[in-house]
């Protein structure tokens, strides 16, 4: 079987049409993602999300923060109490690795700490993040 001598593009080092057509079918704008039709796969091809599945993401609740200075920060001592800038009434912050993707309320569950979920973030909303 011969294969086709690489055009000059190619032997540049730059992308031929196949590959400039897979990595165009491969980027979105938000737009797209907001859209009820699901984005155009390469030749049909399903997702195989089983690749990420089991990636370890680190989720976090940010109650609230505050900016003391230095001088206060080496008087803390057991039993001091630092106050937030966030009302105990607003919804926490949910972040999955720093990024926020969700607002949610503290619960109670067997003895241990969870979070009730009231409003996910969009997936535009955290592209435009990522901005």
């Amino acid at each position: 079987m011969a294969s086709e001598p690489p055009t000059d593009t190619q032997e540049k080092g730059e992308p031929g049409a196949n590959e400039q057509e897979s990595v165009a079918a491969s980027q979105y704008s938000p737009d797209e993602l907001a859209g009820d039709t699901a984005p155009p796969s390469a030749e049909g091809a399903d997702v195989n999300l089983d690749l990420v599945l089991e990636v370890p993401v680190t989720v976090s609740l940010r109650v609230g923060s505050t900016e003391i200075p230095i001088r206060d920060l080496v008087r803390l001592v057991e039993g001091s109490v630092l106050a937030l800038d966030q009302d105990a009434t607003e919804p926490m912050d949910v972040l999955v690795n720093g990024m926020l993707i969700a607002h949610g309320e503290i619960v109670v569950v067997d003895d241990r700490f969870g979070v009730r979920l009231t409003d996910v973030v969009s997936p535009v909303e955290r592209i435009e993040q990522l901005n």
